[in-house]
C-alpha cells in the first residue's frame, strides 16, 4: 500500500504536574485518546492508517521539576503497561500510531528521555527515537558515547520502513533543524511525524514555515500533530490549541484545524507518487543535489554544542542555560 490517508489528531493535553495520582490522569489519557482514535477511524474509514498524535500528549511537560521528580511521576518504562495499553489501540483501530512522552531507560536511570514511538497495527514498536534537540530535557547527545555504544548510530536516527512507506520523527522545535530532517531522509524517511505543542496562530509562525520548507527541502511529507489546548498548570490553554496539518512535498497544505479536538487535519499521502518523484532528475529534486561531503567538512570546523554534557549525571536547569552561554561564546565570541 502506498496510497493511505493520515491524520494528525488534535487532542487536548492535560498537565499531570499538580496531580495527586499522576499515573491514573495518564491512564485516563490513553482511554481519550482510544476514544477519538475510534471515532476519527469510524468517520474516516479503512483508508486510515496512520495517527500521529501532539507532543507529550499523556502528560504536560515538566516546569520545575527535578529529573527524579518528573522521571517519577511522567516518565514511562519502554515495555511498560502504558505503552502496552498504546499498542492495543494501534491493533484495535488497524492503523499506525506515533506518541510522544517521556521515558526511562535501565541503561541512564538518573534521566529520562522525550521519546516518539510508532506501534504498527499488530502493536509492535517499529520506531522508538529519542529527541536529540532540547533546551531542558535529556537527550542521547548528553550521553554520546555510551549511548551510541548500546543503541548504535541507527538508533539514534531511526526510519521505520513499513507498507505505508518509511516513517520518521521530528519532535517539537525539531522542525526547526534542517540537518536532522536531511538526515532522515537521506536515510529513506518519506513520511515525517511530527508531534508538537506550539503557540497556534493565524499567522504563519516559525515551525509552521519550518514545516513547508522541511518538506519541499526533503522530497517528503510532513503529519504535524498540534495540542487542542492545554490544562492543569499557569499557561492560558489556548495558546497552543489548532492548527494541525499535513503537508505534501511541495509544501502545500493538504489539510489543517482549527482551534480544539479535532479530526480535521487528515489527508491522503501518495507515496508511490513520491517515489517517482524523487528518481527523477531535476531542479526539484533537491535531495539528489546535496553536497554532503562539502558540508560534513565545513560543520567539522565549528565548536558548537559538544557531546557528552550529561556522562557524569543529572545536572539543574540551570547548567542547560549555562551550556548554551558557552556555545555561543565559542560561535560568536564573547558578547
Amino acid at each position: 500500500m502506498t496510497a493511505f490517508t493520515a491524520l494528525a489528531l488534535q487532542v487536548e493535553t492535560r498537565a499531570v504536574n499538580a496531580a495527586a495520582d499522576p499515573r491514573a490522569e495518564i491512564r485516563a489519557a490513553i482511554d481519550r485518546i482510544d476514544q477519538q482514535v475510534r471515532g476519527s477511524a469510524a468517520w474516516i474509514g479503512p483508508e486510515l492508517r496512520l495517527v500521529v498524535l501532539p507532543e507529550y500528549a499523556l502528560t504536560g511537560f515538566p516546569m520545575r521539576e527535578s529529573f527524579a521528580e518528573w522521571r517519577d511521576k511522567a516518565a514511562l518504562d519502554p515495555g511498560g503497561p502504558e505503552y502496552r495499553a498504546l499498542g492495543e489501540i494501534a491493533v484495535r483501530h488497524e492503523v499506525f500510531l506515533c506518541v510522544n512522552a517521556y521515558e526511562r531507560d535501565e541503561h541512564f536511570p538518573e534521566l529520562y528521555f522525550q521519546a516518539s514511538v510508532i506501534f504498527s497495527p499488530a502493536g509492535e514498536v517499529v520506531l522508538r527515537y529519542r529527541r536529540l534537540h532540547s533546551m531542558f530535557t535529556p537527550t542521547p547527545y548528553d550521553v554520546w558515547e555510551r549511548y551510541v555504544d548500546i543503541y548504535g548510530i541507527d538508533g539514534v536516527l531511526p526510519v521505520a520502513r513499513t507498507e505505508i512507506g518509511n516513517l520518521a520523527v521530528l519532535a517539537s522545535e525539531e522542525i526547526l533543524m534542517p540537518e536532522l530532517a536531511r538526515v532522515l531522509a537521506l536515510r529513506g524517511a518519506e513520511v515525517f511525524c511530527h508531534p508538537t505543542s506550539e503557540a497556534s496562530s493565524p499567522a504563519l509562525t516559525p515551525k509552521a514555515i519550518a514545516r513547508r520548507a522541511r518538506a519541499v527541502e526533503n522530497l517528503a511529507y510532513v503529519v504535524s500533530a498540534n495540542s487542542a489546548g492545554l490544562s492543569g498548570i499557569a499557561i492560558p490553554g489556548d495558546s497552543t490549541n489548532g492548527g494541525s496539518e499535513v503537508i505534501d512535498h511541495q509544501g502545500r497544505v493538504l489539510a489543517q484545524a482549527g482551534a480544539g479536538e479535532s479530526l480535521v487535519a487528515s489527508a491522503e499521502l501518495d507515496v508511490a507518487a513520491l517515489r517517482r518523484l524523487r528518481l527523477r532528475p531535476g531542479m526539484g529534486n533537491l535531495l539528489s543535489r546535496v553536497k554532503t561531503g562539502l558540508w560534513a567538512e565545513e560543520y567539522g570546523r565549528h565548536d558548537g554544542e559538544r557531546p557528552g554534557g550529561l556522562s557524569a549525571g543529572a545536572r539543574d536547569r540551570a547548567w542547560f542555560r549555562a551550556r548554551q552561554a558557552e556555545t555561543i561564546e565559542r560561535l560568536y565570541g564573547p558578547r
